[in-house]
């Protein structure tokens, strides 16, 4: 590296881990991702996991490191208590729970709450939306994170004031791989497209007021009557499931939307958001969940700018 890195910034969901080196500014110097999430690194150990990959982008030893994501929930590294909302994002930060026992000053950023009717959790996702409120200089609005569980939240002058949660990704993941429309999809379940025609037409379904449980069959019975192909397959399950997120979402929330999304997400929920006549922008996910972290880690470690860098 031509720079000597400042902070060390993590992702660290289920599956999946993210670690990004940055200079005094928050550019990335280097980075790494790997199937080191929070199962796997239960089995590894979470220090010697992180440490791992430090070693491997040749991080200093006093270099700081900031995390969100499910490494700081019950099942993981330490238990990062949940802020509950309505909340001021600089709760969440002065929530950090440092770890414990390693050399290295580690934090672990808390997730949100919701309680009463409509109880809600989410772990990494409020890292990102301080992100895109940074980046779009937003304090009111309604912010869409879609994934594995995807993410509604509304803001207030600031604040944020109530969300919901979609399992839209994960139940996408099972039905493809595990339910009887695995042999429609096959080995195409990565190829939905927001540009196929099945896709569209699922879309337009689900926005009507049809029933997404009535529909789901329907893919089977196309491929054995119509020849219905694998990709066609795919992006009709994408449709479907995406759509009936759009209409539960259209329901609780009014407005333009910010869409925190990379990638074949960020086309697959564009093209929905404008088949479903909602105006929106989009925040890269990777970017805002960076930008988050960085801030969390300036406002904890303000003076480690000036030795390390």
């Amino acid at each position: 590296m031509s720079a000597t890195p400042v902070y060390g910034l993590s992702d660290w969901g289920t599956s999946r881990f993210r670690l990004w080196l940055v200079d005094a500014d928050g550019k990335v110097l280097a980075e790494r991702r790997s199937d080191d999430g929070l199962d796997a690194s239960r089995t590894k150990g979470f220090a010697q996991t992180l440490e791992g990959h430090l070693a491997d982008l040749g991080a200093p030893a006093d270099m700081p490191v900031i995390v969100c994501g499910m490494a700081g929930s019950r099942q993981g590294w330490v238990e990062a208590n949940y802020v509950a909302v309505p909340a001021d994002l600089s709760a969440i930060l002065s929530g950090c729970v440092k770890i414990e026992g390693v050399r290295r000053d580690v934090r672990i950023i808390p997730g949100l709450s919701q309680s009463g009717l409509s109880p809600n959790v989410m772990r990494g996702e409020e890292t990102q939306l301080l992100g895109a409120m940074l980046d779009r200089n937003l304090s009111s609005g309604i912010i869409a994170m879609p994934g594995t569980h995807s993410k509604w939240v509304e803001l207030e002058e600031g604040r944020a004031t109530s969300f919901s949660t979609y399992l839209t990704g994960e139940l996408y993941a099972l039905l493809a791989s595990q339910s009887i429309l695995r042999h429609s999809i096959q080995d195409a379940a990565v190829m939905a497209s927001a540009d196929h025609p099945q896709f569209t037409d699922a879309l337009e379904l689900m926005l009507s007021g049809k029933q997404m449980l009535g529909e789901l069959f329907g893919i089977r019975a196309a491929m054995l009557l119509d020849n219905l192909p694998p990709e066609g397959a795919a992006s009709r399950l994408s449709g479907l499931l995406i759509g009936a997120e759009l209409a539960g979402a259209k329901a609780r929330h009014d407005g333009k939307v910010t869409l925190v999304a990379s990638g074949a997400m960020a086309a697959l929920y564009g093209k929905a958001l404008s088949v479903a006549n909602i105006q929106y922008d989009v925040v890269d996910a990777d970017e805002a969940v960076r930008k988050g972290l960085f801030v969390a880690a300036s406002g904890i470690w303000p003076n480690h700018q000036g030795r390390s860098a």
